[in-house]
């Protein structure tokens, strides 16, 4: 098995408990022939996956499920900053398809998803996950406050998502994985960006 960077390795034991296709003997484990730190070639089939591919769509998914979670929570506050409401709206709509797409690859390898074991884990295994105390914060605050808080809190969530795409980029071999890291990439930090514009202008 490949060793794997610190982002993705950080949650590996309790998610081994859930992950079927990482053993010995499982057919993804087996068909994992590409070599650390390459991507994988145009001809490689599309149901092929490694651990490092797996890891990351089991912790991105419950990931997209909370950024999504706190975009409910915000949108429901009446006098909320319209430019705010838009940015949480734009995230719901990215991040819901995503989760299903990644649900499917899962079916595909033949990885059992554990909704359960996954969201009993410690949030601290998954890079920039809020704990149960921010998402009542953000629930309890009123719409000024909430909106400020779910900029800040969503930067740190999407500066996980990207740290995780990162490490999926160097240790994945699955093209649609890759893509997807890279589109994480690429999105989440365009939003980032306008975050942070949007918590200096106040």
């Amino acid at each position: 098995m490949k060793k794997l960077p610190l982002a993705l390795g950080v949650g590996a034991l309790a998610l081994g408990l859930v992950l079927t296709g990482c053993t010995a003997e499982s057919p993804s484990a087996q068909t994992s022939t590409a070599p650390n730190n390459t991507a994988p070639s145009a001809s490689a089939p599309s149901s092929s996956s490694n651990f490092a591919d797996e890891m990351f769509v089991m912790m991105m998914i419950p990931h997209h499920e909370q950024a999504i979670e706190m975009s409910d929570i915000v949108l429901a506050k009446d006098g909320l900053d319209p430019r705010i409401a838009e940015l949480a709206q734009q995230i719901k709509d990215a991040q819901g398809p995503e989760i299903e797409r990644m649900l499917g690859w899962l079916d595909d390898w033949g990885v059992q998803y554990d909704a359960d074991t996954m969201a009993g884990m410690d949030h601290g295994a998954m890079d920039g996950m809020m704990s149960a105390e921010d998402m009542t914060a953000l629930e309890n605050a009123d719409a000024a406050a909430a909106g400020r808080l779910f900029l800040e809190q969503m930067i740190m969530h999407h500066e996980g998502a990207v740290d995780m795409a990162r490490a999926a980029l160097k240790d994945g071999q699955n093209p649609e994985v890759l893509t997807l890291a890279q589109q994480v990439i690429d999105d989440q930090t365009a939003e980032i960006a306008v975050m942070q514009e949007l918590l200096a202008q106040g």
